[in-house]
């Protein structure tokens, strides 16, 4: 029994020391072997790796995959024509000498990020400030970028990194710029509108006036046409009452009469003293030629 346990502790041993020994890199890390505090090894190669002796060696691994530093603040920044801007950036980067890296910044990349963020935003001040508005918003936008990539490429190489890529996420006025900007594009709209109502307001007008120019002529037209009609129309009748009359002057002596007693007692309230015995009486009295023509028509 002592035996077999002794095999089992030995063996436990030896897999302990062999696992201590033992260390993997992973293809998306570097590998880093320290020695007493000092750098003794940097494997770049995936795959399973010796360290020896364990007690005195230690592995530090090291993403080599492409890293994002963004703008931790948005500072104001001046142009040449001294509009103040706010720039939102991104710095693409990876590590390229790990001796270099760990020696500056450890093994911990927030070192790195408060480090390089004040250099990118000096970078940027540098270029921005050589620009106007227009050019940094539009035309010299990419040249901002590259410039400042050039800028940070020797700074980048004491810090044991390559600068990938450099980009301007977003460009705007400071908040109080803003707006006054947005309150200038308010008023202007509010002129483009009330020029637009008030010509709106005119041509209303001039519609309506023109309709009733030519309501008024229409109207007087009809008026124009309906009097003429009328003219026709008495002309005619009064022919016809002539021709009438003239062939039996007794018939149109009555009818005269009838109608002088129709325009005279149109209400029944109409009241007039009269002699019986006057002319205005002769139709209804029946006497004289003008008895005569109500039994001939």
């Amino acid at each position: 029994m002592n035996r077999i346990g002794l095999i089992i502790a030995s063996a436990l041993i030896a897999l302990m020391l062999a696992a201590s020994t033992l260390f993997v890199v992973d293809q998306r890390q570097v590998g880093v072997v320290y020695a007493l505090g000092e750098i003794k090894e940097v494997i770049t190669a995936p795959g399973l790796h010796f360290k020896w002796p364990p007690p005195f060696q230690n592995v530090v691994f090291l993403d080599k995959r492409v890293q994002t530093l963004d703008s931790p603040e948005t500072r104001p920044i001046f142009t040449a024509e001294k509009k103040s801007l706010v720039i939102d950036w991104l710095v693409k980067w990876r590590i390229v000498e790990p001796r270099q890296f760990i020696r500056n910044n450890g093994a911990d990349f927030r070192n790195l990020e408060s480090r390089l963020s004040p250099v990118v935003q000096a970078a940027f001040n540098e270029e921005i400030t050589r620009r106007d508005v227009r050019g940094v918003l539009a035309k010299e936008r990419e040249k901002v970028m590259q410039d400042v990539r050039m800028r940070l490429a020797d700074e980048a190489k004491s810090f044991g990194i390559e600068i990938v890529d450099v980009r301007i996420k977003r460009v705007d006025f400071v908040a109080d710029i803003t707006d006054s900007v947005y309150r200038r594009m308010e008023s202007e709209r509010k002129q483009v509108a009330n020029e637009l109502r008030s010509q709106g307001a005119a041509e209303g007008e001039k519609i309506r006036a023109d309709a009733d120019r030519q309501r008024e002529v229409i109207v007087a037209e009809a008026y124009r046409d309906a009097q003429k009609i009328k003219g026709l129309g008495d002309a005619k009748a009064s022919a016809l009452y002539a021709e009438a009359f003239g062939r039996d002057a007794q018939f149109a002596q009555f009818y005269r009469s009838l109608e002088a007693y129709r325009a005279t007692f149109r209400g029944k309230g109409d009241v007039m003293v009269l002699d019986p015995a006057s002319d205005f009486f002769r139709a209804m009295r029946g006497a004289g030629p003008a008895a005569a023509a109500p039994a001939r028509k």
